[in-house]
């Protein structure tokens, strides 16, 4: 396995570990939590756009004891960054070392403001700066290689999502031995493929009309013939890891042996049943 793997940023105050939870934050609460607390996963990551107060963080910060919380991540366009900085001062006083600030910029297509996002990313980096936000306690949402490389020079590092270890391994040459890597990986707890699809393919089918995953999807040499009619089984198979248990723990540390320190599962169920029995599952390959 990497030797990397679970190893943090020079200078990060906050421990992610190998193996961490990614969760929409609309279905995530403090119960669930401190499951995953007690399970001894690493970080949390509140998908979505959860607002810029950090409410629901400091929430699930106070329901656990050790895992970290993270933001995956907070849309730019949608909380100006002197709100964003006092909540995480707010935060990181009360609970420090435990919370990690990812900050993105959402899609064009559902975004009016969204001009320049890269030019935005800088300019919203620096007011962070201003506001004495430290650099090794915040993490960038990056696919494409110039994004990529401002996560390494301005961030912690970077926060990949809807990726496969190719892109891990792309990403970790870009970013050299240094900043942290932590993409997403979608998953489903079934054996059967097709059952398996039905549950993944509605869920990757939305971001296929999302210029900056399909182009990214495009530089891994998936076409758009992949993107046609909800997702080729190839592109589905490929983005959301499903089989048991064990198949899952291998697709996990494809993104570990690529380069990346620290990976986030996105556990996806059938008619949205309760995560936790998979949660279990993968605690005890996993951890």
């Amino acid at each position: 396995m990497n030797r990397r793997a679970g190893v943090v940023a020079p200078g990060m105050t906050v421990t992610l570990g190998r193996i961490g939870i990614w969760r929409h934050f609309a279905q995530l609460t403090p119960e669930q939590a401190a499951e995953l607390d007690e399970l001894g996963f690493g970080a949390l990551w509140i998908g979505g756009s959860p607002a810029g107060d950090l409410e629901q963080a400091e929430s699930l910060l106070d329901a656990t004891k050790n895992i970290a919380v993270a933001t995956g991540i907070v849309n730019i366009w949608k909380d100006d960054a002197a709100t964003v900085a006092a909540s995480y001062h707010r935060i990181a006083a009360k609970h420090p070392g435990r919370f990690l600030l990812g900050i993105g910029a959402g899609h064009r297509e559902h975004t009016q403001e969204f001009v320049k996002p890269y030019t935005a990313l800088v300019a919203y980096l620096d007011e962070l700066d201003g506001h004495g936000v430290p650099v090794e306690d915040r993490a960038l949402a990056a696919l494409g290689p110039k994004v990529v490389e401002l996560a390494g020079d301005r961030t912690a590092g970077a926060h990949p999502y809807l990726t496969i270890p190719e892109h891990t391994r792309q990403a970790r040459e870009i970013l050299g031995e240094g900043p942290l890597l932590a993409p997403e990986h979608k998953v489903v707890l079934e054996t059967d493929p097709e059952r398996a699809r039905a549950i993944g393919r509605p869920v990757v089918q939305f971001y296929l009309s999302l210029t900056n995953y399909t182009s990214n999807l495009k530089r891994l040499d998936f076409t758009e013939e992949d993107f046609a009619n909800g997702g080729s089984d190839r592109l589905i198979d490929a983005l959301v890891l499903h089989g048991d248990a064990e198949t899952i723990a291998r697709g996990a540390r494809a993104h570990l042996d690529a380069g990346a320190d620290h990976v986030n599962l996105q556990v996806l169920t059938a008619d949205n049943a309760d995560p936790l029995p998979t949660y279990r599952a993968l605690a005890e390959v996993l951890l």
